[in-house]
């Protein structure tokens, strides 16, 4: 099998284009090609399969073998090896519960390649999550006595879940709080029976926020596109932020999100790296695999200059 190791704002995956859904067994190969030890591990594996409503279909499966139904960083990644398969500018790729336009953009940072990706559908209610809370429909920015007496939360599907917090720079620099209501709710509970996707969010200034995310099926990553999507789409809401395009930092570097309304409802644009570490063979033999092959290529220096300058302007937070 021929894949590549992909990396969207330093959140990694490898990238495998395949004939049909169980050509192999995912789960097995993603917990491998996942773990630590083989290579540095990665964070999921993203599918590339025909589709019959679209240039392509993404499948996305987590680190530990559950599937999301859309992962933005990943998705960015996707859609740079489909327009250069097919020598396009721009795509359509069918996920699990919407077809996305995304599109080669300007770069973000110097000569980075960069893609800009559709974020969809939107929803607070709180049964897409699923989320129970006492009796409520919605939570915006609210706060939640179960959970904190000093963070006001929002719900909302982009459609993975996820809660996003709006904090104080404490909560940013002490994940303590964090790591602890992440946890619970992605454990065994009644409120979040299938996990949600847990961010703090800090303003930083009126086009800027810090994201850090604790990720369903994942834990604390360097970035989660579609939590950081769902966080500048709050701050937006909010009036936290005051551009409509939010440039939002997190430990694994910065993206820009594009929020606007339209016709009373959201579209939202994910602006980011879509960055190629190598190009990998694995064998595979009675669900064993061995790496067998694998070429480097130096688009992982372009975007260590893009962190330095992250780190510089915010290393506080990181």
């Amino acid at each position: 099998m021929k894949l590549l190791k992909v990396h969207g704002s330093s959140n990694t995956f490898y990238l495998f284009e395949a004939l049909y859904d169980n050509e192999v067994n995912y789960v097995q190969l993603t917990k491998w090609l996942c773990d630590k030890s083989n290579e540095g591990g990665a964070d999921g594996l993203l599918l590339v399969l025909p589709s019959q409503i679209a240039d392509a279909k993404m499948r996305v499966i987590n680190a530990d073998g559950s599937e999301a139904s859309m992962c933005g960083n990943g998705l960015r990644c996707v859609a740079r090896y489909i327009c250069e398969k097919l020598d396009i500018e721009e795509a359509v790729i069918e996920t699990m519960h919407a077809n996305l336009h995304v599109k080669k953009a300007q770069s973000i940072f110097e000569e980075l390649p960069t893609y800009a990706v559709e974020i969809s559908p939107v929803s607070f209610d709180l049964n897409t999550l699923p989320m129970h809370y006492d009796d409520k429909n919605q939570i915006r920015h609210e706060n939640l006595a179960k959970f904190s007496d000093d963070i006001l939360f929002t719900a909302v599907s982009v459609p993975n879940p996820h809660l996003v917090g709006i904090v104080q720079s404490s909560h940013i620099m002490d994940t303590t709080h964090q790591q602890q209501l992440a946890s619970y709710l992605n454990g065994k509970n009644d409120i979040c029976p299938d996990g949600v996707n847990v961010s703090y969010v800090y303003p930083i200034s009126e086009h800027e926020i810090f994201v850090r995310t604790y990720e369903r099926g994942v834990g604390f990553t360097n970035a989660c596109g579609t939590a950081m999507t769902a966080s500048a789409l709050i701050a937006n809401v909010e009036n936290y932020v005051s551009n409509q395009v939010v440039t939002v930092y997190n430990p694994g570097g910065f993206v820009q999100c594009s929020v606007q309304m339209c016709e009373n409802q959201y579209e939202l644009l994910l602006i980011g790296n879509a960055t190629i570490i190598g190009y990998y063979e694995v064998e595979s033999k009675a669900d064993k695999f061995e790496f067998i092959n694998c070429f480097l290529t130096i688009e992982p220096l372009q975007y260590e200059k893009c962190n330095i300058y992250v780190k510089e302007k915010l290393g506080q937070y990181n």
